[in-house]
Protein backbone atom coordinates (compact mmCIF):
# COMPACT_ATOMS: atom_id res chain seq x y z
CA UNK A 1 0.00 0.00 0.00
CA UNK A 2 1.15 2.96 -0.81
CA UNK A 3 0.65 6.50 1.15
CA UNK A 4 0.73 10.27 0.96
CA UNK A 5 3.19 11.94 3.05
CA UNK A 6 0.13 13.09 5.09
CA UNK A 7 -1.34 9.53 5.57
CA UNK A 8 2.50 8.50 6.33
CA UNK A 9 2.09 11.01 9.13
CA UNK A 10 -1.05 10.05 10.42
CA UNK A 11 0.08 5.95 10.07
CA UNK A 12 3.15 6.91 12.83
CA UNK A 13 1.99 9.57 14.21
CA UNK A 14 4.57 11.68 13.87
CA UNK A 15 4.02 15.41 11.86
CA UNK A 16 4.71 15.94 7.92
CA UNK A 17 7.72 17.84 9.43
CA UNK A 18 9.53 15.47 10.94
CA UNK A 19 9.09 13.62 7.52
CA UNK A 20 10.36 16.52 4.84
CA UNK A 21 13.60 16.63 7.95
CA UNK A 22 13.86 13.48 7.26
CA UNK A 23 14.10 13.28 3.72
CA UNK A 24 16.33 16.19 3.94
CA UNK A 25 18.96 15.05 5.88
CA UNK A 26 18.36 11.56 3.55
CA UNK A 27 17.37 9.32 6.62
CA UNK A 28 14.09 8.67 4.95
CA UNK A 29 13.26 8.96 1.31
CA UNK A 30 10.03 8.35 -0.04
CA UNK A 31 9.68 5.60 -2.63
CA UNK A 32 8.77 8.16 -5.21
CA UNK A 33 7.55 11.44 -5.82
CA UNK A 34 4.21 11.78 -7.59
CA UNK A 35 3.79 13.51 -10.90
CA UNK A 36 1.62 16.61 -8.86
CA UNK A 37 5.13 16.61 -6.62
CA UNK A 38 3.50 14.55 -2.87
CA UNK A 39 6.52 11.99 -1.35
CA UNK A 40 4.71 9.11 -1.95
CA UNK A 41 6.09 6.05 0.52
CA UNK A 42 5.49 2.14 0.60
CA UNK A 43 6.05 -0.63 2.99
CA UNK A 44 10.01 -0.36 2.48
CA UNK A 45 10.05 3.01 4.29
CA UNK A 46 6.92 2.31 6.46
CA UNK A 47 9.30 -0.59 7.59
CA UNK A 48 12.05 1.82 7.77
CA UNK A 49 10.36 4.33 9.41
CA UNK A 50 9.20 1.63 12.44
CA UNK A 51 13.23 1.16 12.98
CA UNK A 52 13.80 4.80 13.27
CA UNK A 53 10.89 5.34 15.73
CA UNK A 54 12.12 2.16 17.79
CA UNK A 55 15.82 3.63 17.40
CA UNK A 56 14.51 7.48 18.59
CA UNK A 57 12.63 5.74 21.83
CA UNK A 58 15.93 3.99 22.77
CA UNK A 59 17.19 7.92 22.42
CA UNK A 60 19.28 7.07 19.62
CA UNK A 61 20.63 10.38 17.37
CA UNK A 62 19.27 10.82 13.69
CA UNK A 63 23.09 10.20 12.24
CA UNK A 64 23.76 7.37 14.22
CA UNK A 65 19.98 5.60 12.83
CA UNK A 66 21.20 6.54 10.01
CA UNK A 67 24.58 4.83 9.80
CA UNK A 68 22.81 2.07 11.50
CA UNK A 69 20.08 1.71 8.87
CA UNK A 70 22.32 1.71 6.25
CA UNK A 71 24.68 -0.29 7.00
CA UNK A 72 24.27 -3.43 4.00
CA UNK A 73 24.87 -5.76 7.16
CA UNK A 74 21.93 -4.52 8.93
CA UNK A 75 19.78 -7.57 10.08
CA UNK A 76 16.42 -6.19 10.71
CA UNK A 77 15.09 -9.29 12.69
CA UNK A 78 17.85 -9.18 14.74
CA UNK A 79 17.24 -5.25 15.14
CA UNK A 80 13.85 -5.85 16.05
CA UNK A 81 14.75 -8.39 18.49
CA UNK A 82 17.25 -6.38 19.95
CA UNK A 83 14.62 -3.79 20.16
CA UNK A 84 12.74 -5.94 22.37
CA UNK A 85 14.90 -6.73 24.73
CA UNK A 86 16.00 -2.81 25.64
CA UNK A 87 12.31 -1.81 25.95
CA UNK A 88 11.93 -4.47 28.33
CA UNK A 89 14.98 -3.16 30.18
CA UNK A 90 13.77 -0.09 29.84
CA UNK A 91 10.00 -1.15 31.12
CA UNK A 92 11.74 -2.77 34.20
CA UNK A 93 13.50 0.45 35.12
CA UNK A 94 10.24 2.46 34.49
CA UNK A 95 8.37 0.07 36.88
CA UNK A 96 10.71 0.83 39.19
CA UNK A 97 10.55 4.64 39.39
CA UNK A 98 6.72 3.90 39.17
CA UNK A 99 7.21 2.04 42.72
CA UNK A 100 9.69 4.74 44.48
CA UNK A 101 6.69 7.06 43.32
CA UNK A 102 3.92 4.83 44.68
CA UNK A 103 5.77 4.44 48.09
CA UNK A 104 6.27 8.20 48.38
CA UNK A 105 2.88 8.61 47.48
CA UNK A 106 2.08 6.51 50.54
CA UNK A 107 4.12 7.76 52.65
CA UNK A 108 2.75 11.20 52.23
CA UNK A 109 -0.93 9.63 52.49
CA UNK A 110 0.01 8.02 55.53
CA UNK A 111 1.97 10.56 57.24
CA UNK A 112 5.39 7.95 56.83
CA UNK A 113 8.77 9.59 56.49
CA UNK A 114 10.98 7.73 54.14
CA UNK A 115 14.36 8.28 55.13
CA UNK A 116 17.11 10.05 52.73
CA UNK A 117 19.09 6.86 52.64
CA UNK A 118 15.58 5.28 51.27
CA UNK A 119 15.11 7.46 48.67
CA UNK A 120 19.23 7.97 47.96
CA UNK A 121 19.12 3.66 47.92
CA UNK A 122 16.85 3.83 45.27
CA UNK A 123 18.30 5.88 42.90
CA UNK A 124 21.36 3.63 43.25
CA UNK A 125 19.05 1.05 42.37
CA UNK A 126 17.61 3.17 38.85
CA UNK A 127 21.02 3.80 38.07
CA UNK A 128 22.47 0.38 38.09
CA UNK A 129 19.73 -0.70 36.08
CA UNK A 130 20.05 2.15 33.60
CA UNK A 131 24.36 0.92 33.62
CA UNK A 132 23.23 -2.79 33.56
CA UNK A 133 20.91 -2.45 30.02
CA UNK A 134 23.28 0.35 28.20
CA UNK A 135 26.35 -1.65 29.27
CA UNK A 136 26.17 -4.98 30.93
CA UNK A 137 27.13 -7.28 28.09
CA UNK A 138 30.34 -5.81 27.11
CA UNK A 139 31.68 -5.35 30.49
CA UNK A 140 30.44 -8.53 32.04
CA UNK A 141 32.05 -10.27 28.67
CA UNK A 142 35.31 -7.99 29.29
CA UNK A 143 35.68 -8.34 33.42
CA UNK A 144 33.32 -11.43 34.28
CA UNK A 145 30.23 -11.46 36.36
CA UNK A 146 31.73 -11.45 40.04
CA UNK A 147 34.11 -8.28 39.18
CA UNK A 148 30.58 -6.51 38.14
CA UNK A 149 29.01 -7.55 41.31
CA UNK A 150 31.44 -6.38 43.46
CA UNK A 151 31.92 -3.25 41.11
CA UNK A 152 27.86 -3.00 41.97
CA UNK A 153 28.03 -3.12 45.62
CA UNK A 154 30.93 -0.91 46.10
CA UNK A 155 28.62 1.34 44.70
CA UNK A 156 25.66 1.12 46.56
CA UNK A 157 27.35 0.96 49.92
CA UNK A 158 28.81 4.60 48.81
CA UNK A 159 27.20 7.51 51.33
CA UNK A 160 25.44 10.00 49.79
CA UNK A 161 28.30 12.48 50.87
CA UNK A 162 30.47 10.05 48.97
CA UNK A 163 28.38 9.72 45.71
CA UNK A 164 28.13 13.53 45.78
CA UNK A 165 31.55 13.93 45.56
CA UNK A 166 31.99 11.26 42.47
CA UNK A 167 29.80 13.24 40.68
CA UNK A 168 31.67 16.07 41.22
CA UNK A 169 34.72 14.64 40.18
CA UNK A 170 33.00 13.46 36.95
CA UNK A 171 31.83 16.81 36.48
CA UNK A 172 35.17 17.98 36.49
CA UNK A 173 37.47 15.52 34.26
CA UNK A 174 34.34 16.28 31.46
CA UNK A 175 35.25 20.34 31.99
CA UNK A 176 39.01 20.23 31.86
CA UNK A 177 38.63 17.39 29.14
CA UNK A 178 36.67 20.12 27.36
CA UNK A 179 39.39 22.66 27.44
CA UNK A 180 42.15 20.79 26.42
CA UNK A 181 40.23 19.82 23.27
CA UNK A 182 38.90 23.19 22.94
CA UNK A 183 42.87 24.52 23.31
CA UNK A 184 44.07 21.78 20.96
CA UNK A 185 45.70 19.76 23.58
CA UNK A 186 47.12 16.30 23.17
CA UNK A 187 47.55 13.47 25.46
CA UNK A 188 50.79 15.26 26.82
CA UNK A 189 49.54 17.99 27.69
CA UNK A 190 48.97 19.28 31.69
CA UNK A 191 45.06 19.78 30.97
CA UNK A 192 45.09 16.12 29.30
CA UNK A 193 47.60 14.57 32.27
CA UNK A 194 45.00 16.26 34.71
CA UNK A 195 42.03 14.66 32.94
CA UNK A 196 43.89 11.26 33.68
CA UNK A 197 44.40 11.99 36.95
CA UNK A 198 40.98 12.57 37.49
CA UNK A 199 40.07 9.80 36.00
CA UNK A 200 41.56 7.57 37.76
CA UNK A 201 40.22 9.17 40.90
CA UNK A 202 36.67 8.84 39.74
CA UNK A 203 36.94 4.98 38.87
CA UNK A 204 37.87 4.28 42.72
CA UNK A 205 34.84 5.06 43.58
CA UNK A 206 33.38 2.34 42.32
CA UNK A 207 36.42 -0.34 41.99
CA UNK A 208 36.73 -2.22 45.35
CA UNK A 209 40.58 -2.89 44.24
CA UNK A 210 42.64 -0.75 41.50
CA UNK A 211 44.80 -2.24 38.82
CA UNK A 212 46.47 -0.13 36.02
CA UNK A 213 45.75 -3.45 33.69
CA UNK A 214 41.68 -2.83 34.11
CA UNK A 215 42.29 0.97 33.78
CA UNK A 216 44.00 0.49 31.06
CA UNK A 217 40.84 -1.92 29.31
CA UNK A 218 38.21 0.61 30.30
CA UNK A 219 39.55 3.25 28.56
CA UNK A 220 40.13 1.09 25.63
CA UNK A 221 36.27 0.26 25.58
CA UNK A 222 35.52 4.19 25.82
CA UNK A 223 37.08 3.91 21.87
CA UNK A 224 36.56 0.45 20.81
CA UNK A 225 32.23 1.08 21.65
CA UNK A 226 30.75 4.19 20.46
CA UNK A 227 28.57 3.73 23.37
CA UNK A 228 30.99 4.91 25.90
CA UNK A 229 32.78 7.05 23.24
CA UNK A 230 29.74 9.27 22.79
CA UNK A 231 29.43 9.83 26.45
CA UNK A 232 32.35 11.85 26.67
CA UNK A 233 32.45 13.22 22.93
CA UNK A 234 29.13 14.48 23.35
CA UNK A 235 30.05 16.20 26.51
CA UNK A 236 33.49 17.59 26.13
CA UNK A 237 33.71 17.29 22.37
CA UNK A 238 34.37 15.65 19.62
CA UNK A 239 37.66 13.16 20.00
CA UNK A 240 37.57 13.55 23.97
CA UNK A 241 37.25 9.77 24.21
CA UNK A 242 40.82 9.14 22.25
CA UNK A 243 42.29 12.23 23.81
CA UNK A 244 41.39 10.46 27.91
CA UNK A 245 42.21 7.05 26.59
CA UNK A 246 45.70 8.24 24.97
CA UNK A 247 46.44 10.69 28.12
CA UNK A 248 45.70 7.60 30.80
CA UNK A 249 47.53 5.13 28.79
CA UNK A 250 50.97 8.28 29.32
CA UNK A 251 49.89 8.46 32.55
CA UNK A 252 49.83 5.08 33.25
CA UNK A 253 53.04 4.51 31.56
CA UNK A 254 54.94 6.55 33.97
Amino acid sequence: MDYTIQKMAQLAGVTTRTLRYYDQIGLLKPARISPNGYRIYGKQEVDRLQQILLYRELELGLEKIKELLDDPSFDRKHALQNHQQKLLSKKDRLERIIELVDRSIQAEERMIIMTDQEKFDAFKEQLLDKNEAAYGKEIRDRYGDQTIEASNAQLMGLSKAKFTEQERLNETLLAVLKTALEAGDDAHSKKAQEAAKLHQAWIRFFWPSYSKEAHLGLVDMYVADERFQSYYDERSGIGAAQLLRDAVQLYLAE
